[in-house]
């Protein structure tokens, strides 16, 4: 991976930490590249999208290119919308605006599907607004340890 991922990693930390007051790992590794290394390889599901008008994925760890059926190459060329079946993707979209007015939301949960097809229950997802310490906006991120096949 190159510095521009570990540096958002950095960014996915600082941001969840400022919002919701806890880090997304603990303890917190001490190098940007060890940060990479833990949110990349969690045990939770965590993914990015940028800031764009129809956002594409940034981020997807381990976790979540599993749970999607996706390699790194596939998900980062994403947009964020495909995440979730069509019937779905209103109440998607009025979860990230509501994220976006707040800061944050907690206790989401919802349906997603894979690339395959297979659908997944999802359950505590927190979704924050991702920003550097002075404000700029990047994006939007989400995590969540609980999910469920359906």
């Amino acid at each position: 991976m190159n510095h521009q991922v570990y540096e958002h990693c950095w960014l996915l930390q600082h941001s969840f930490e400022k919002l919701v007051g806890k880090p997304l790992v603990s303890p917190r590794p001490l190098s940007n590249e060890a940060l990479y290394h833990a949110l990349y390889h969690a045990p939770f599901a965590l993914v990015s999208h940028n800031a764009e008008a129809d956002p594409i994925f940034n981020f997807a760890n381990t976790t979540a290119q599993q749970l999607w059926e996706m390699d790194w190459q596939i998900f980062t060329s994403l947009p964020s919308r495909l995440s979730a079946e069509p019937i779905n993707q209103t109440e998607r979209e009025q979860l990230l605006q509501m994220a976006r007015t707040k800061g944050y939301i907690d206790g989401y949960k919802g349906i997603r599907i894979s690339q395959s097809g297979k659908r997944f229950y999802i359950q505590d997802t927190i979704l924050w607004n991702i920003t550097d310490p002075q404000g700029m906006y990047y994006g939007q991120a989400a995590m969540f340890h609980q999910w469920q096949w359906l």
